[in-house]
C-alpha cells in the first residue's frame, strides 16, 4: 500500500460495508492485510447487491430448467428457445436506491443497464417494461419521484429507440421513503448464437469498450445494499449519470462485433463496474485476469486505481477478444465513435492483479472473490396466518355504485395513460397490443409469431402471508400471458424486501420464494433470471415485500390475440372459475374500509393451470371476443374495465342468494377471468367447459352506454372512464413537482 493511499482502519471498514467478521475473512483469505483498493475491491464483490449473500441458499430452491430454457440464472439474462431458430433473452434489475436519490438519472440508467444485460448476450433489444411503486400520494416526495422517475425512464428508452410497452404503478405509504424502480427489458437473438461471459484462453487481451470512465457511481452497490437514514440525499454523487444515444452507438458495436466473429466472452460494466465484470469472466473460465489501468480510458485526470475499480459509469462494456481479431474489433468500434482499449490479458494463475502506474495495487485470489463471498443462513421467522375476513363482520356504509367509482379512481387504480403516453411504445412498428391490457403483445420479426410480456405482484398478500403472495405473484403473471392468448414460458424475478438482518423481513423473503417456487413449478413458468433488493427501508421502516415477477409467453398467431375490451352489443358475458367472496387484503377492504387485513385469497395452482389451459383453448379456437383475468378489485372492476376500454356498457346478474353482494363483486378469488361470447358461439363455449370440468358462469350481457348492477342505480360508462382517467394528470399538475 503506496503512503498516498489511506490507513485501513475498523471505521473504513464499516464505510465500505463490511462487518468486522467479514473484514476477517478478507485477512484469513490473503494471509495480509489488504490495499485501499483491494477493500474496495472486496467491498463490490461481498456487498448484498453483487454477492447475494443473504439469498443465495434460498434462491437455489426455485426451478431453472426446462426443455426451452437456454440459459437460466447465472448470467448476464435469462434465455429461452421461443421455436424457429430464434431465443428470447430477458431480465428485471432494480434502481430503486439511485431512483429515489435522483429519480431522474437512477431511473434512466435502470433502464441503459438492463438493456446491456440484454445485448451483452447477443440479442438486440425489442421491448422494455418497468415495475414502479411510490409512497403516499400525499407525501411531500412522491409527486416529485413520480415525475422523475417517469421522465428518466421515458427519455433513456425513448432516445435509446426502444419500445416501452407494459409494466405496473402502485402507492403505498410503506414506499415513502424507499421507492421502487423495477426495468425488464426483453431481446431478440439466433438460438444458436448467444454469448456468455466465461472467459476461454490464456494469454487473450481483455479489452475495454464504450464510453470512458469517471468517477459517477463510486460505491453504487455499496450504496443499494444498505438501507437509507438522515442525509440520504447526500449520496448523490453515487449515481450514475447516462447516456442513451452512446448506449445505442454501444449496441450496434458489440451486434457488429459479435457477428464478425471477434467475441470470446463478453461482460457489461454495471454494478461494481470493472471490478465485478473483470471477475466474474475471469472466474467463470478458471482464470486468471491482470488489468494495467494505465490504458483505461479516462474522461477525468487524475483518477486513482480505487476509483477507476469502483466507478459506475454507464455504457461501457468487457470483452476476451478472439486471437488476431484485435485490429478488425477496434476498427468496428472507432467507426462507432466509442473507445476500444486492450486494458489487459487472461492468464493461467487464477490471480486478479492490477496495476496502476508501475505498482501492484490488488493481487487476489480471483475465484474466491466469488465463491468465497459470505453466504448467510440467517435467522428468519414465519409470518402469523390471519384469519379468512368474514363479509358478515363488515360495516358497509357504501354503496357497490359508490364503491365502484372510488375504486377506478383511486391512485392504483386509476389509468396510467398520464405516464405510459410519455414512453414511446410503438417504436420499430412491432407493438401488437400497447400498455393497458393484461399483457403487452410485440411482433417477432415478420411473425405471424408475438411475445406476450407483463410484470405483476400484489405486496398486500405478500405481506399478510408471503407463501400465498408468492404463488400468486407468478399465477397473476401466468393468467395475464393467458388472457391475451399467450402460452406462459418462463419468468425473471425482482425480489424487493427490507432489512434481511431482521428474522421477519427475512421470513417474508423465505416465504415468497417458497410460493414462488411452488407456482413456477406447478406452471412450467420457470424462473431463468433476476435480482435480490434489499435493505429497501429508511430510518428502519421497511416496504411492503415485493417480489416482482416479469412473465414472458408466446403467441403463435397475432391476429388471433385477445384483448379486454368489450367488441359488440348483445354478447354473453361469463364468469370462467369459482367466486365464494374471498375479500381478505382485497383493495375493496382497503381503499373502501381503509383495513389492511385478513388472510389473502388462496392460490389453487391446479385450478390455475386448469382454468388458465381452457381459456388459451377459447382464445385459439376464436370462440370468445373479449378476455381479462380477475385481479386486484375483483368482478366488478374487471368488467368495469371491460367496458371503459370500448365504451359498451353491460347488464349484470344478481349473485346467487346467499353470497354478500359486496364480497361477491369486490372479492379477489383467485383463477377467474371473464370473457365474452357472441350469441351462436354459447352453446359450444359451454359444452367446453363441461368436458374440461371447468366452473362457467354467466354473469350479464353486453350492451347500451351504461353498467346496470341489479338494484343499483346505473352508472354511464362515459363518465366512468372520465373518473379513471382524471386522477394522475390532476395529481401531478397539482403544485409544483
Amino acid at each position: 500500500m503506496t503512503s498516498t493511499e489511506p490507513k485501513i482502519t475498523p471505521e473504513l471498514i464499516a464505510e465500505h460495508g463490511l462487518k468486522p467478521d467479514e473484514y476477517q475473512r478478507i485477512l484469513t483469505l490473503i494471509g495480509r492485510e489488504p490495499s485501499f483498493t483491494e477493500l474496495g475491491i472486496f467491498s463490490a464483490m461481498w456487498n448484498e447487491h453483487c454477492s447475494y449473500k443473504s439469498s443465495r441458499l434460498h434462491l437455489r430452491g426455485l426451478p431453472t430448467k426446462a426443455p426451452w430454457v437456454i440459459q437460466g440464472p447465472g448470467e448476464n439474462a435469462g434465455v429461452i428457445d421461443i421455436g424457429d431458430g430464434q431465443a428470447a433473452v430477458f431480465k428485471m434489475e432494480s434502481h430503486n436506491h439511485p431512483s429515489y436519490i435522483e429519480p431522474y438519472q437512477g431511473a434512466g440508467t435502470g433502464v441503459g443497464g438492463i438493456l446491456r444485460d440484454v445485448f451483452t448476450m447477443g440479442a438486440r433489444p425489442i421491448a422494455a417494461l418497468n415495475a414502479l411503486r411510490f409512497g403516499d400520494p400525499k407525501h411531500p416526495r412522491t409527486r416529485h419521484l413520480v415525475a422523475g422517475v417517469v421522465a428518466g425512464i421515458g427519455g433513456y428508452g425513448n432516445s435509446f429507440g426502444v419500445p416501452t410497452v407494459g409494466g405496473l404503478v402502485g402507492f403505498h405509504t410503506r414506499y415513502d421513503g424507499n421507492n421502487l424502480v423495477n426495468a425488464m427489458a426483453v431481446g431478440l437473438a439466433d438460438a444458436d448464437k448467444i454469448f456468455y461471459a466465461k472467459a476461454t484462453g490464456v494469454g487473450l487481451p481483455v479489452v475495454y469498450l464504450g464510453s470512458k470512465t469517471g468517477r459517477d457511481g463510486i460505491h453504487g452497490a455499496t450504496m443499494a445494499s444498505a438501507e437509507f437514514g438522515e442525509g440520504a440525499e447526500e449520496k448523490r454523487p453515487t449515481v450514475q449519470v447516462g447516456d442513451p444515444f452512446a448506449e445505442k452507438l454501444l449496441l450496434e458495436a458489440c451486434l457488429e462485433i459479435m457477428e464478425a466473429g471477434c467475441v470470446v466472452a463478453i461482460q457489461d460494466m454495471g454494478a461494481a463496474g470493472l471490478t465485478c465484470s473483470a471477475v466474474e469472466m475471469g472466474a467463470k473460465g478458471d482464470l486468471g485476469i491482470e488489468l494495467d489501468l494505465d490504458k483505461l480510458p479516462c474522461r477525468e485526470a487524475g483518477m486513482s486505481a480505487y476509483e477507476m475499480m469502483l466507478s459506475e459509469s454507464q455504457e461501457r462494456m468487457l470483452m476476451v477478444i478472439a486471437p488476431g481479431k484485435e485490429e478488425q474489433a477496434e476498427a468496428i468500434f472507432l467507426k462507432w465513435g466509442l473507445d476500444f482499449a486492450i486494458v489487459g490479458y487472461t492468464t493461467d494463475n487464477l490471480r486478479f492483479v492490477v496495476k496502476h502506474k508501475g505498482e501492484i495495487k490488488a493481487d487476489l485470489p480471483i475465484k474466491e472473490l466469488g465463491d468465497e463471498a459470505p453466504l448467510y443462513d440467517r435467522p428468519w421467522v414465519e409470518t402469523p396466518k390471519q384469519q379468512r375476513i368474514d363479509p358478515a363482520s363488515l360495516e358497509i356504509s357504501a354503496t357497490i355504485p359508490g364503491a365502484l367509482e372510488r375504486l377506478i379512481g383511486s391512485p392504483d387504480f386509476a389509468s396510467k395513460r398520464w405516464i405510459w403516453e410519455q414512453y414511446d411504445h410503438l417504436i420499430l412498428n412491432n407493438t401488437v397490443q400497447r400498455p393497458g391490457g393484461d399483457s403487452a403483445v410485440v411482433r417477432v420479426g415478420e411473425g405471424p409469431k408475438g411475445l406476450a410480456l407483463t410484470c405483476d405482484v400484489t405486496p398486500r398478500y405478500c405481506e399478510a402471508d408471503p407463501f400465498e403472495g408468492g404463488k400468486q405473484a407468478v399465477a397473476e403473471a401466468w393468467r395475464n400471458i393467458t388472457a391475451v392468448g399467450g402460452k406462459p414460458l418462463a419468468l425473471t424475478d425482482n425480489l424487493n424486501f427490507g432489512n434481511p438482518e431482521k428474522p421477519e423481513i427475512m421470513g417474508q423473503l423465505v416465504g415468497c420464494l417458497r410460493g414462488i417456487g411452488a407456482a413456477a413449478l406447478a406452471l412450467d413458468f420457470p424462473v431463468v433470471s433476476g435480482n435480490v433488493s434489499l435493505y429497501n427501508e429508511t430510518n428502519g421502516r421497511g416496504i411492503l415485500p415485493t417480489p416482482t415477477i416479469g412473465g414472458v409467453g408466446v403467441v403463435d398467431d397475432i391476429e388471433k390475440t385477445a384483448t379486454l375490451a368489450f367488441k359488440a352489443g348483445g354478447e354473453a358475458i361469463y364468469v370462467i372459475g369459482e367466486t365464494t367472496g374471498w375479500l381478505g387484503q382485497s383493495a375493496f377492504l382497503s381503499e373502501i374500509l381503509d383495513r389492511e387485513e385478513g388472510a389473502p385469497p388462496p392460490v389453487d395452482l391446479e385450478l390455475e393451470r386448469k382454468n388458465g389451459d381452457f381459456v388459451r383453448s377459447l382464445i385459439e379456437a376464436e370462440l370468445v371476443t373479449a378476455v381479462h383475468d380477475v385481479s386486484d378489485g375483483g368482478l366488478l372492476v374487471a368488467i368495469t374495465e371491460m367496458a371503459m376500454a370500448s365504451g359498451i356498457g353491460a347488464s349484470l346478474l344478481a349473485p346467487e342468494d346467499g353470497i354478500n353482494p359486496f364480497a361477491y363483486w369486490f372479492g379477489e378469488d383467485q383463477a377467474r377471468y371473464v370473457v365474452t361470447v357472441a350469441s351462436g358461439e354459447k352453446a359450444q363455449v359451454l359444452r367446453q367447459a363441461e368436458a374440461a370440468g371447468v366452473t362457467i358462469a354467466k354473469i350479464g350481457g353486453t350492451g347500451g352506454d351504461r353498467l346496470n348492477i341489479p338494484g343499483e342505480r346505473p352508472l354511464v360508462i362515459d363518465t366512468l372512464r372520465e373518473r379513471n382517467e382524471a386522477w394522475l394528470p390532476i395529481y401531478m399538475g397539482a403544485g409544483l413537482m
